[in-house]
């Protein structure tokens, strides 16, 4: 149909595929979580944080309930049905019987919003395809909304990979969430989308945004309940989904003759501005007073200057052609203000191409100029040596054309990089590579931990080991020495196996020495010196169950293991190696981690406080 008027206007045309993103409230109403492993637990603190009520049902009793779920139980905030204790038909065996005692349940438990069905995936009680699909059709008889894992065709609403942002001084875990969905194409990517997202921005981001939060309330609050000219323009100021979509337009200047309407409009004016044009670290560090100031002040908020002049380097050189070289270079472990002179040089003034094994992070990447190629090492689990070779032959035959090539290792090149493997293979092709040292992750990376690898009193030498050998075999294992700290690389994948090796009562060929008592510390660092940089610190007897309890790994990953890790936690521990310091190890262990919520172990995220200064 042909509207007269209409014929020229060029909407967007809708293109299918997308996820229709809300945010629900959902207090008081309740979330039914179906089954009891870590992910129900995982479902049931989202709902939780959502201010909803949280039933868990289960099959197999609270017995085979994960600890979150037991532990929550029994402190009151959620409630634990047994799935074999509700009333079934006794002529009904299997399916049927299952389905009959969750219809009878939905029809006599009201206020159910959202049911969240979770032992589709593995364990002992695993639900058939049979069931969850019951499931789904009395759910949506009862209208409803069903979130099936696995099953996507058995959902009527996904979870998006989400973060909620903490105050960095108080802890306290502010209104402002995020979450990205890549809509079932890649659930893992979009986990690593979110924490590219929340590495980039400030740290006090969630203070800032209660801040306005506050200064909105304020400003509403003042007006009277009569409804005011012009009160639904000046609040789409504020709504996300208000039509309005920037806050550019003239500020009414406050008068001794303002009207209640004019004061309104103009407080939400400012704030809307404010908003749009303050930096969020002043938004974050306003007291009170200021916001109470803002709201009353004589003249609108001003913002900061901005010199949008952009500086490009040229690219352009006048260097004459030159023979072909080979550079063997260190990224160190990540953080690009630790790169050394020379590889900045390398990367940013000499290179012609850049060979780049696959864990170099993209901060290091984005120095190199846009002129400059950039191939990616395809290092895989199954590919790893066909890669390592593709990788050198591409350096030779650059090389051969005069280019100079920089072949890019995180770390360090000779710590575990196979820079000797690579300088054999360059010379016997005519080249005589130049090895350029990086700082390597196996110091760097516990030091951004806040773990010293020697330390008087504590560790009086460390070992740097490998956690798998060559076309992945197993490698033996260093025994215990209480004054030494053993560091792992590559060895996170394989933690259980690892583990027990270290722990095994009797030597087996997976390790040379004395065995390692249980509570002997253990950290895990992942992404070191990285903005998304996670630290899990506990026991040998219990970092597999830790490390299960963060959910996604965070590669790459190292191991350190010895008495240094808790050697600098608050007051410090440093007499381990003291007789006569009349402190055992299990109290040095049980003070570490006293005050953590009875967990086993601690997780510390991001950067310590000043690094941004060295982006």
């Amino acid at each position: 149909m042909q509207i007269q008027g209409l014929s020229s206007v060029n909407f967007p045309s809708p293109k299918g595929g997308a996820s229709l993103l809300l945010a629900f409230r959902l207090q008081s109403k309740i979330t039914l979580v179906v089954g009891s492993g870590s992910l129900a637990a995982l479902r049931a603190f989202a709902a939780l944080e959502a201010d909803s009520r949280v039933v868990v049902l289960a099959k197999g009793g609270f017995g085979i309930a994960c600890d979150e779920i037991r532990w929550r139980a029994q402190e009151g905030q959620i409630t634990f049905v047994d799935w074999d204790a509700l009333p079934g038909s006794s002529t009904t065996t299997g399916v049927e019987k299952d389905v009959e005692a969750f219809e009878s349940y939905l029809n006599n438990t009201p206020g159910i919003s959202l049911v969240c069905v979770t032992d589709t995936l593995s364990g002992t009680q695993r639900r058939t395809r049979a069931s969850a699909e019951e499931i789904y059709r009395i759910c949506s008889a009862h209208n409803i909304p069903v979130n099936t894992t696995e099953m996507p065709d058995l959902c009527n609403f996904t979870f998006t990979s989400t973060h909620r942002f903490e105050d960095p001084d108080s802890g306290h875990r502010g209104p402002l969430q995020i979450g990205v969905t890549t809509n079932g194409q890649g659930c893992r990517l979009a986990g690593r989308i979110r924490r590219e997202i929340v590495s980039r921005l400030p740290r006090e981001i969630g203070g800032a945004v209660e801040n306005v939060g506050k200064m909105r309330t304020l400003a509403k609050g003042a007006k009277t309940k009569v409804d005011l000219p012009g009160e639904d323009e000046a609040e789409d100021e504020l709504n996300e989904d208000g039509g309005i979509t920037t806050p550019n337009r003239p500020v009414p200047l406050r008068s001794d003759s303002e009207t209640e309407a004019e004061a309104f409009k103009r407080r939400i004016k400012w704030v809307a501005q404010i908003s749009e044009y303050w930096p969020i670290s002043k938004l974050a560090r306003m007291s009170a007073e200021e916001v109470q100031e803002v709201l009353a002040g004589e003249s609108p908020p001003t913002s900061p200057s901005v010199d949008g002049t952009i500086i490009i380097p040229s690219i352009h050189s006048l260097d004459l052609p030159r023979k072909g070289r080979i550079l063997l270079v260190g990224s160190g472990p990540g953080h690009p203000s630790l790169l050394t002179l020379a590889t900045h040089t390398a990367l940013t003034k000499l290179a012609d191409l850049v060979l780049s094994d696959k864990l170099v992070p993209d901060a290091v990447l984005a120095l190199i100029p846009n002129s400059v190629q950039v191939r990616i090492a395809k290092k895989f689990p199954g590919n790893a040596e066909g890669a390592q070779t593709e990788m050198m032959e591409a350096a030779v035959e650059a090389a051969k054309r005069g280019l100079t090539v920089v072949r890019l290792k995180q770390g360090d090149p000779v710590v575990y990089g196979r820079a000797g493997e690579e300088v054999l293979y360059f010379r016997s092709h005519g080249f005589e590579p130049l090895v350029i040292p990086g700082v390597s992750s196996a110091l760097a990376a516990p030091t951004f931990a806040g773990i010293p690898v020697t330390q008087r009193g504590v560790a009086e030498s460390f070992m740097v080991c490998t956690g798998v050998g060559r076309k992945g075999k197993e490698v033996q294992l260093p025994g215990y020495d209480r004054a030494r700290t053993l560091v792992i690389l590559m060895g996170v994948a394989r933690l259980p196996q690892v583990i027990a090796a270290l722990v095994a009562e009797k030597e087996t060929g997976r390790r040379d020495g004395a065995m390692y008592p249980p509570r002997t510390p253990i950290a895990i660092i992942e992404r070191a010196s990285m903005p998304d940089q996670r630290v899990i610190a506990s026991t040998l007897k219990d970092i597999v169950q830790a490390l299960e309890s963060v959910g996604e790994q965070r590669p790459p990953g190292m191991i350190i293991i010895g008495w240094a890790v808790l050697a600098l936690w608050g007051k410090g521990n440093v007499d381990v190696l003291d007789d006569s310091g009349g402190c055992t190890d299990e109290a040095r262990v049980s003070s570490w981690l006293a005050d953590n919520n009875g967990l086993g172990w601690r997780i510390k995220e991001g950067l310590d406080d000043g690094w941004e200064s060295f982006c």
